[in-house]
Parts: structure tokens; C-alpha cells; sequence
């Protein structure tokens, strides 16, 4: 069978973006940026994309494309006979896997709190009655479902269709429709009255506040960052890899979708920052920012029906682009392994994932009495913790290993799928730099992560 192709370079950076782009940017990272110094805190965050997320970017996107495969089937097509790099392409599919199982939950927030922005469910509550109205929902489990539910049919739906004619077209469409949400809202949250100390306290390197939080703690949270923007580690950009032609040069591909991933979290700050500032409220950490504290300020601005439920769908589009891509790597993984067509592919993955997210819908309220990490959490910190903590870090170091080593596709052939076409190539200094520092530093970001997670 013929491997699909995408229609265009624009389809292939928008898609990998997409992927990219997820929860995490829009509500982690304006919030870590105000924790940690503001400007100073983008500068090293910027500073580790560069030496960290674009050069394994590069390297899932090669692995993809020299072997046009999934995950799943990538590394027989490029490792050494008689070696076992290929059961990495199994966790590699468990990992995304994982992943939508808590991924779909959350999805389904984004997608209930627009319809209940729209409808004005919020308008006559102050916090404490947006808080107890986000707790509710957390304790209704139908709801929570059935939310689940629609975003597992949206996504198999769209994949169904093929690769062109339903998720490059679909993933375009929501891309453009998300940048142009973003500037409006961000232009309505910088003219706010009182809005530009929000700006102030986003953008000023403030060195006190770098201190004040450690400058250990702020360069680990700035690599953190750089690390798990980008979604590497299962495979999900080499997917992406596997659709495209030869006329391109990979790493600077990586660059276009780094920088787009950037654009999207950095004016995500000029969102929330200026609008939490300009209604008095302090910027917060988490969910709470974006489900207790946003619903509250949209409550206090003129139009705020309208502009919370633009909001909301944002947070939606932001949130199915990486549904989307996630699922086309189990769907590609699924094909690969079995030859079953797309759409019996799609059907039988739809219910899967269905069943396999019920558990984190249900954490909440149902099996509210399962608390696996310890008092308070739920399956969600459980799958959430497999995925970042364990699969993502691990498999970024056995894709570096594998592209680099003797043992493994070698940094010949790498480099040669890599700098295949016009654009920006990996140089040859860069050679000690991926060979010897760059899985030291992914190293440290696993290791980082275990500390700070059972030292909470």
C-alpha cells in the first residue's frame, strides 16, 4: 500500500505545531514565565529550544521520513539486524496511547466550559461560585463523559477521512482560525485599563524575582519547558516525518514549528497576563488559572460572553490539534502493524480509546477513592506522571542514542536523511554537542523530573 503524502509544507509545519501546541503552552507557560523573572526566564527558555528541542525534533522527523513508518514499524526499517531497538516502537505507541487517555478529559473541559461561557452559565458568579461550579464538574461524571466522548468521535472522525482531504485540511483550517482568536484576544487584553503592568511583569527581566526563585530552579523549569513543549519522546513528530517529501532540509523545519510553538505560548502570556492584572488578580499556577480565574475576569470586561467564549474555543482548537496529531500516530501504528484500511483502523481505535479514557473521566468522582500517587491525586496524575515523567525523557535519550550511535542507524545516515534538501542542515561541529552533551541534558530533565515530583 502506497504511504499517504501531505498536500503541503505548510499542511506539515501547521499539523507538527499542532501537535506541539497543547494545554501545556497556553496555561503552563505564562505562568512558570511570571514565577521565574519574566523576560530573563524567555531568554533561557529560547536559549534551550534551541540546543534541546529543535536538534531531537530534527532527529524524530529523519527517523520518520527515512523510513516512511510509523512509530510503531520505524525502527525495522533502520536498525542493525539481530538488534532490538524496534521494542522501543511499541512504548513509543503505549506512550501516545497514554497520553489521549487522560488527554481526551481534559479536551473535554475546554469544550464544556465553551459552550457554558457561551451560554452565560457564569455570568451572575463571583469566584468562589466559578470554583464550586468547576468543582461540580469535576464530580459529575455523565458530564465528564459524555465531553470525553465527542472529542474521541471528533478526532477518529477526522483521521477517518485520510490524511489530506480530513486532518490537513481540518488541523489548517483550526490552526489559522486559533492564531487569528489569539491576536484579537491578545489586542483586547494589552488596551485593558491597568493592563500594562500585566506587561510589565511578563516581559522586564526582573533579576530579583529569578533570584528569589533560584536560578537553579529557573534554568531546570526553562529546560523543562523547551523539553515538553515540543511533545517529543513517542514518536508523534517522526509520524509527521514519515508524510513528507526530500525537498526540505529537516532542521530547519524543527525551527519553523519551535518558533510557531513559541508564537502560540508567548501570546498566550499577552492573553492572561494583562487581563489578570487589570481586574486585580494575581496570576495563579495550573487549571485554576484558566477554569476558576479567566471565567471571572471575562465576567468584569465589557463583551466578556463573547470574548470568554473566543477564549474557550482557542483553549478547544489548541487542545484537539494535538488530539488530532496523537491519534493519527496510533491510527499509522495501527495500519503498519495489522494492514487493516483507515477507516476499520479508526472504528476499532475509537472504541479503544473510548473504553481506555473512562478511568481519568471517572478519577474525579467514581473512582474518586483511587489515589495511586498518594492523597489527593487521581488517574490522571498517575497516567500524566507515566507520560511525563517516565516515557517522554526516555525515549527522547533512545532516539539520540539510536541516531547517533554505531550501534544503532548511525550518525552518518542520519545526518544525511537530515540535510536532504534545501533549508537550514545540521553542521559538523555539532557532532560532539548531539553525540555526548545533548542526552546528558535530556538526563537531567528526567532525572530533575523523578526529584521535584516525590519531593513535592
Amino acid at each position: 500500500m502506497e504511504r499517504e503524502r501531505l498536500g503541503s509544507r505548510l499542511g506539515f509545519i501547521l499539523l507538527s505545531a499542532g501537535c506541539a501546541i497543547g494545554i501545556g503552552n497556553v496555561w503552563k507557560f505564562p505562568y512558570i514565565v511570571g514565577q521565574y523573572g519574566g523576560g530573563i526566564f524567555v531568554l533561557i527558555y529560547l536559549f534551550f529550544l534551541l540546543i534541546l528541542g529543535i536538534p531531537v525534533m530534527t532527529m524524530e522527523f529523519s527517523l520518520g521520513r527515512a523510513s516512511q513508518k510509523s512509530p510503531a514499524r520505524l525502527y525495522q526499517q533502520l536498525e542493525p539486524k539481530g538488534s532490538k531497538w524496534h521494542l522501543h516502537g511499541y512504548l513509543s505507541v503505549i506512550g501516545m496511547y497514554l497520553l489521549m487517555m487522560f488527554y481526551t478529559t481534559v479536551t473535554g473541559w475546554m469544550l464544556r466550559y465553551f459552550v457554558s461561557t457561551a451560554k452565560g452559565d457564569f455570568e451572575e458568579l463571583d469566584t468562589n461560585g466559578v470554583g464550586e461550579y468547576f468543582n461540580n464538574m469535576l464530580l459529575d461524571g455523565n458530564s465528564l463523559v459524555f465531553y470525553m466522548l465527542i472529542v474521541v468521535v471528533i478526532g477518529f472522525l477526522v483521521c477517518s477521512f485520510g490524511l489530506k482531504n480530513g486532518l490537513e485540511r481540518i488541523t489548517k483550517f483550526m490552526m489559522i482560525a486559533l492564531l487569528i482568536i489569539m491576536l484579537v484576544l491578545a489586542v483586547n487584553s494589552i488596551f485593558m485599563s491597568g493592563g500594562e503592568k500585566g506587561l510589565a511583569f511578563y516581559l522586564v527581566p526582573d533579576f530579583q524575582r529569578m533570584t528569589d526563585a533560584g536560578i537553579g530552579n529557573v534554568i531546570v523549569a526553562a529546560m523543562n519547558q523547551a523539553f515538553f513543549t515540543l511533545s517529543l519522546g513517542i514518536g508523534a513528530m517522526a509520524i509527521f516525518g514519515s508524510y513528507i517529501g526530500k525537498d526540505r532540509a529537516l532542521m530547519g523545519e524543527a525551527v519553523n514549528v519551535a518558533l510557531l510553538d513559541t508564537f502560540v505560548a508567548f501570546v498566550a502570556g499577552l492573553i492572561i497576563f494583562p487581563a489578570c492584572f487589570a481586574n486585580g488578580v494575581q496570576p495563579d499556577s495550573g487549571p485554576g488559572l484558566i477554569f476558576i480565574t479567566l471565567p471571572n475576569i471575562f465576567n468584569n470586561i465589557p463583551m466578556g460572553r463573547l470574548w470568554g467564549s473566543l477564549f474557550f474555543i482557542f483553549m478547544s482548537f489548541a487542545s484537539l490539534s494535538t488530539i488530532f496529531a496523537v491519534f493519527e500516530g496510533i491510527i499509522a501504528s495501527t495500519m503498519d502493524i495489522t494492514g487493516w484500511s483507515r477507516k476499520k483502523t479508526c472504528l476499532i481505535n475509537g472504541v479503544m480509546m473510548f473504553v481506555l479514557s473512562l478511568p481519568c473521566a471517572l478519577g474525579f468522582n467514581l473512582l474518586n477513592g483511587f489515589q495511586p500517587l498518594g492523597e489527593g491525586t487521581s488517574v490522571m496524575d498517575l497516567e500524566d506522571f507515566l507520560v511525563s515523567n517516565i516515557i517522554l525523557p526516555l525515549g527522547t535519550l533512545i532516539y539520540i542514542f539510536f541516531c547517533v550511535s554505531k550501534k544503532g542507524w548511525g550518525w552518518d545516515k542520519f545526518v544525511n536523511e537530515a540535510n536532504t534538501g534545501k533549508g537550514l542542515k545540521i553542521k559538523k561541529f555539532m557532532r560532539p554537542y548531539m553525540t555526548y552533551i545533548l542526552p546528558v541534558i535530556v538526563l537531567i530533565v528526567f532525572v530533575m523530573g523523578l526529584y521535584n515530583f516525590f519531593n513535592k
